[in-house]
């Protein structure tokens, strides 16, 4: 009974959101939500959950982001399919996955047809392309003249990762391997899998991401949770909410770190050699909470969900029957929030070296942005300094303009990486384009 009055309330905000279609004022910024030590302010369980999701309407010709002085924004790429991830290779070439969730049964009822209607006016109901492409730039004027499928009738892949001649590569459900010549702009060969991963049929968090260890010998893999707060039955978040680390040489897997509730960007902090994630967090806690957050990670450590969040702030929605005070009293404090609902996806340490050296080190962190805000969060790439391996200062805004002034998105960024020039590749997944930010002339 519970969960039908629940889906009816979310229809119910879902009709609201339609109805206020085009009248939405624009993105704001929060006070709360953000730094080493965020403000956290009282949960609010509304009747209605928000629901306020930006009509896509793309990028009219001519126009593109806007980065801060001294920095030039120019697609590198066009007329991609829903691209999400980037890996940069050592010859200079780029991978893109453009790709979507995979498909899933079927469903009936209102419910099913606002959540459809819901994910197409977000941009995110097109189906998956499955692919991912080789982009080239040659001449080095900062546009790849060359765009070729690099891999095809792969399943929803997301994460990529090279270790020596192999090619790796995460699909929804399995990591695979493919060999890897460099300067090749295709792999015709079939896929040797590592690993399964956690898929179906739930797969509420699709995406999986992976980053070699520095000796070559292990992945670690991201998995995102199968509910909000574990509605779903935590029977169902098995090797979910977690980091997994993944023996190339057996295939075998185990948890690294858990507690994440859809961890995705995943890098080494150059300063120390440690681990680093971004974090979405829970939803339908009001506009200020929970803080999604970017975190060193360690070995064993539990962050939270779905118990508690951001430490030992208890989630009370988790049934009596499931809660675990033990492992509330060990839940670590993330490192730094990165605000409310902004979906920090992508994350990368910036170690090129056209940059100015205030930016040596620090992280870029690819915000997708909110559905579930009034106003909206995210729908940019923010920077954070660092020094002596630690965030050291505030957020900064570093690509905005991915929402227009009423508020409809002509983009979203998801994946963010360097590429072998130092500039900062961005994958527009509403945009169909990964733009490339450099340092000015």
């Amino acid at each position: 009974m519970q969960r039908r009055f629940r889906e009816i309330l979310i229809v119910g905000a879902a009709l609201a959101a339609l109805a206020a279609c085009g009248q939405s004022q624009g993105q704001q910024a929060s006070p709360v939500g953000y730094g080493p030590n965020p403000a956290l302010p009282a949960p609010k369980h509304a009747l209605l959950p928000t629901v306020k999701v930006s009509d896509v309407v793309g990028w009219p010709a001519g126009v593109t982001p806007a980065a801060p002085a001294g920095f030039k924004v120019q697609p590198f790429a066009t007329g991609l399919d829903h691209p999400r991830w980037l890996l940069v290779l050592p010859n200079g070439d780029v991978l893109v996955a453009e790709t979507n969730g995979p498909p899933k049964k079927e469903k009936n009822g209102l419910r099913a047809f606002f959540e459809k209607m819901l994910m197409k006016k977000a941009g995110a109901g097109v189906p998956s392309a499955n692919r991912i492409s080789l982009l080239r730039d040659a001449d080095h004027d900062g546009v790849a003249e060359t765009k070729v499928p690099f891999l095809t009738d792969l399943y929803s892949p997301f994460g990529m990762a090279l270790v020596g001649d192999t090619l790796y590569v995460a699909n929804a459900d399995a990591i695979v391997a493919f060999p890897y010549t460099e300067g090749a702009t295709r792999i015709t060969a079939p896929p040797r899998k590592i690993a399964d991963l956690p898929g179906g049929p739930i797969n509420h968090h699709w995406t999986k991401n992976i980053l070699a260890s520095p000796d070559g010998k292990t992945l670690y893999a991201t998995v995102g949770s199968n509910s909000n707060v574990g509605e779903n039955g935590l029977e169902n978040e098995t090797d979910r909410a977690a980091i997994l680390q993944v023996d190339l040489a057996t295939g075998a897997k185990r948890v690294f770190a858990s507690g994440l509730r859809n961890p995705n960007g995943l890098a080494w902090n150059p300063a120390n050699g440690q681990l680093w994630t971004a974090v979405n967090e829970r939803d339908e806690l009001g506009n200020d909470l929970v803080p999604d957050y970017m975190t060193s990670v360690r070995e064993g450590g539990f962050y939270g969900w779905p118990y508690s969040y951001f430490g030992r702030n208890v989630d009370k929605r988790v049934k009596d029957r499931d809660r675990r005070p033990d492992l509330v009293e060990r839940a670590i404090v993330p490192d730094y929030a990165l605000g409310a609902q902004t979906a920090s996806l992508g994350l990368a340490f910036y170690q090129g070296q056209t940059f100015p050296a205030r930016y040596k080190d620090g992280v870029f962190v690819g915000q997708h942005g909110s559905w579930n805000r009034k106003p909206q969060a995210g729908y940019k790439v923010v920077f954070v300094p660092f020094a002596g391996g630690k965030p050291a200062g505030p957020v900064e805004d570093f690509l905005t303009g991915f929402l227009d002034a009423k508020g409809k998105a002509q983009g979203r960024p998801v994946g963010v990486a360097v590429d072998a020039s130092g500039a900062l590749l961005v994958a527009d997944d509403v945009g169909n384009v990964v733009w490339r930010v450099s340092a000015a002339k």
